[in-house]
């Protein structure tokens, strides 16, 4: 078989194989496979084939002629087909070179099984040349595993081998001298292994405890819980039993050493007839701690991972250019992905947490940098192929712009200026405008969006503004019609809730181009909905919008400008990430006369709640208003919630216990759109003084006489959700205040994301602590943000490595766009982002 088949059917197996990943998961994420498949089968056909070849290559071409009409099911069929066929194709190939190779016994074909069903020998050969896929080797497979095993690995995500050599240590232990328990030293973390002499509850005067005692010979160290689950530490920890435990000793009564309410999670108990250390797995040298789940202990966890690690770490294929490996320092891949699970003997003990120990160790330095570069490898042809699309060169006449500009009741920031010059500059040229707008609550982003909007229309194109929910959608439109009154433009609004015929209405006059302007929700990308010529989308909350949503939206024109905005300060390092391929744009400048916003935290007690209800008291006097959030509309049967407090109860207790002498109002999701438009319109019209609501006015809502929020339960929210609200407050140039009112019981990530609060307005800071705190897939909400998920590698501690793979990615593809000198690198992308990054249009 040449290689130029040998390429061409590698290039057809990649897609058919990321379709068939996890039951079929991914099918509908691959558009256009049918002409991929035909394209690629008439390359085959253009090559010298045998008869053997052709016919196998035609009847691929064949299975895939009425692909797309066919069901999930059918299409399921041709795929495995054709995967079939590839198989074959291949096969028939090697059998014709190697017949009189000598055959290998059965045997060692079908690999041997330990009792649990577990594969000692994989059905794979060991010397072949050919790279396996490790995602298709069910993790069931390696030794030590089984049916049983996999099914309590699949609940951490384990589902293969590839699956497994991704899933880090969470930490590690120095186990290479393991000091005798006479030598161990009060206020220190160290390591102990003994034999378990004594266990059991013990009374004393003040309480009842459990201790556990445990002697190596040369002395005695005791485990220690004043609170405890008899029956289970009863269990875990019996006598006679050998441990193994790393964890802080102290001196207890009558200075015994002891360990007082040890992890779970940290020690290791070794049952009757293991082997203490097996091929020093456990000992000897620096061991690795997995992240476990209940069924399985550390110590199978670690020689599972030894041997997925021993078996399987050299057939990672590397992808990472020599030239850039030797220039940053960085070990060749698959040698730096086994050191991170098992260190070698000269290694370092690493701190995980510790972004200077990550950077200085070339292992994980190496695995972290890895990771980073092949996603920005992914957004640098992203941005590549943007810049390569014919776009729209606007030709803004400002007669509308400026026309506005002249007319507003207050001068634009400077950064306000900055910030339109750029975006102009994008919409001036021919290539498509992909930019970011970020900026705080409050900087002015809507103004922008409306001259930008103007721009698009005085050049001939029409614009639209999308954004995440009714309430916002409705807030954007109210503002565009104030902004563009008097300029003979008409503006249509779409949502899920308008009536047929108001909709076809709408429909007609977007398609003829009467409507120059479109405000609305996720109706928006609805089928029906043809723009005569649309220009410029503007989406709002970008993040709050699932990645094929956004793209069905640009999809309604050729090649729009798309500007993206948030009100969520997005930390710089998830910007490289998520929206790396994006042009940025801050507006780092608030408009005068806005007022810091005193923030406050109360607690739920009688004497604290009473002085922030003195506070709303007082503004309402003055002749202000306040909202008061609750986490939840209904009290609900969930014992996790019983402590909640929720709107629709407490709107009735403010009203007439609380605040009877004022009018309060209730706000909230479950509510019909025109209900939640009623409450909102009396509100900003100020016949309501006080209104209650939920996260639904996170966003979006103006009120420049509201100068008190509250927040109750303010424990249960995220640090940005908070920002958010405190944001609808302080718009009107009046002094205005923020009241968190807080359970005694929060955790200890509530009490830093409150402390935060009270501390700072800044939002990037509160973005960047809210990110530290809370992780990048839950910041953003992974799924609909489009985030790949990083293994290893962690944006905040290995800030300083996405900066290296950053530059490094985005010159090499400035060097070789099509990646033609590096198909190893080409393939590892696709495999690994695929339609996640839209990459679809790489061959």
């Amino acid at each position: 078989m040449s290689d130029d088949l040998i390429r061409i059917l590698d290039a057809l197996e990649k897609p058919l194989r990321f379709a068939s990943k996890k039951n079929y998961t991914n099918l509908d994420k691959i558009k256009a496979l049918d002409q991929l498949v035909g394209d690629l089968a008439l390359k085959a056909l253009s090559l010298p084939l045998s008869k053997g070849q052709t016919d196998a290559i035609e009847n691929i071409k064949g299975l895939f002629i009425t692909y797309e009409g066919l069901g999930i099911e059918k299409k399921r069929e041709v795929i495995e087909n054709t995967l079939d066929a590839i198989k074959k194709l291949r096969n028939s190939d090697i059998s014709l070179v190697s017949h009189n190779e000598e055959q290998v016994p059965e045997s060692e074909v079908k690999g041997s099984f330990d009792e649990d069903g577990a594969s000692l020998s994989h059905a794979i050969d060991r010397d072949s040349d050919k790279v396996e896929d490790l995602s298709q080797i069910p993790i069931q497979f390696v030794k030590g595993v089984g049916p049983r095993i996999a099914s309590i690995l699949k609940k951490k995500g384990i589902e293969s081998v590839e699956d497994a050599l991704y899933y880090f240590p969470r930490a590690y232990e120095d186990r290479r001298t393991v000091k005798s328990i006479s030598k161990l030293i009060p206020g220190e973390r160290e390591t102990v292994m003994g034999r378990i002499m004594l266990a059991g509850k013990v009374r004393t005067k003040r309480r009842s405890l459990y201790q556990v005692v445990i002697s190596d010979g040369t002395g005695t160290v005791t485990l220690v819980w004043f609170q405890f689950n008899e029956k289970y530490l009863r269990t875990a920890y019996k006598k006679g039993a050998s441990v193994i435990l790393t964890s802080e000793v102290t001196l207890g009564y009558r200075d015994v050493l002891q360990i007082v309410h040890p992890r779970p999670e940290d020690i290791e108990v070794i049952d009757e007839g293991e082997e203490i250390d097996e091929e020093h797995t456990h000992f000897n040298r620096i061991v690795p701690i997995y992240p476990l789940t209940e069924g399985i202990k550390q110590r199978r966890m670690r020689r599972i991972m030894k041997s997925v690690v021993d078996t399987y770490g050299s057939s990672v294929p590397p992808f990472v250019p020599d030239e850039i490996m030797k220039r940053r320092g960085t070990l060749e891949f698959s040698s730096a992905l086994k050191r991170v699970h098992f260190p070698d003997d000269q290694d370092r003990v690493i701190d995980l947490f510790d972004k200077n120990s990550v950077y200085e160790s070339k292992p994980h330095n190496t695995v972290s940098y890895s990771e980073f570069f092949l996603t920005e490898i992914g957004l640098a042809i992203k941005k590549r192929d943007v810049a390569n699309l014919p776009g729209i060169a606007f030709s803004p006449t400002a007669k509308l712009s400026q026309n506005l500009v002249n007319k507003l009741p207050f001068d634009l920031t400077s950064a306000q200026k900055r910030v339109l010059s750029e975006i102009e500059v994008d919409m001036r040229s021919d290539r498509p405008m992909n930019r970011l707008l970020q900026g705080d609550v409050g900087s002015g982003k809507t103004i922008v969006a409306v001259l930008s909007i103007l721009k698009a229309v005085e050049s001939g194109y029409q614009a639209v503004l999308m954004a995440p929910t009714e309430i916002l959608a409705e807030q954007h439109l109210t503002s565009v019609l104030e902004y563009v009154k008097a300029m003979g433009l008409r503006v249509v609004f779409l949502k899920s809730a308008l009536s047929k015929s108001e909709k076809n209405i709408y429909y007609k006059a977007i398609m003829s181009g009467e409507a120059q302007i479109a405000v609305g929700t996720h109706a928006l990308i609805q089928d029906k909905v043809d723009f005569k010529n649309l220009g410029l989308v503007v989406i709002d909350e970008q993040h709050r919008f699932g990645v094929m949503q956004r793209a069905e939206l640009m999809n309604k024109g050729k090649n729009p400008d798309v500007l993206v905005m948030t009100a969520t300060p997005i930390p710089r390092t998830l910007a490289l990430t998520v929206y790396g391929d994006l042009d940025v744009s801050v507006l780092d400048e608030l408009p005068p006369g806005r007022k810091e916003i005193k923030t406050k935290v109360y607690y739920d007690q009688k004497g604290s709640r009473k002085r922030a209800y003195g506070i709303v008291r007082k503004e309402i006097e003055k002749g202000r208003q306040a909202y008061v959030v609750y986490p939840m509309i209904d009290e609900s049967d969930s014992p996790d919630f019983k402590d909640l407090k929720y709107a629709t109860q407490m709107a009735e207790e403010l009203q007439n216990e609380i605040f009877p002498d004022f009018r309060v109002g209730l706000l909230h999701g479950k509510m019909k759109s025109d209900e939640k438009e009623a409450v909102m319109k009396r509100f900003i019209s100020h016949h309501l003084d006080i209104l209650v609501a939920t996260t639904v006015i996170e966003v979006g809502v103006d009120v420049p006489n509201s100068t008190v929020m509250v927040v109750e339960n303010a424990e249960r929210f995220g640090l940005t959700q908070l920002h958010q609200l405190r944001g609808r407050v302080g718009r009107g140039g009046h002094d205005s205040y923020c009241i968190l009112i807080s359970s005694f019981k929060r955790s200890e990530d509530a009490e830093k994301r409150l402390t935060i609060m009270e501390g700072t307005s800044d939002g990037f800071k509160i973005a960047e602590a809210d990110l530290m705190i809370r992780g990048p897939g839950d910041f953003l909400g992974t799924k609909q943000s489009g985030l790949p998920q990083f293994r290893f590698a962690n944006l905040i501690r290995d800030s300083r490595i996405l900066g290296e793979a950053r530059e490094d990615a985005f010159n090499l593809v400035r060097e070789d766009p099509e990646l033609s000198n590096y198909p190893e690198l080409l393939e590892q992308v696709l495999n690994k982002w695929g339609v996640l990054l839209e990459l679809g249009g790489i061959s």
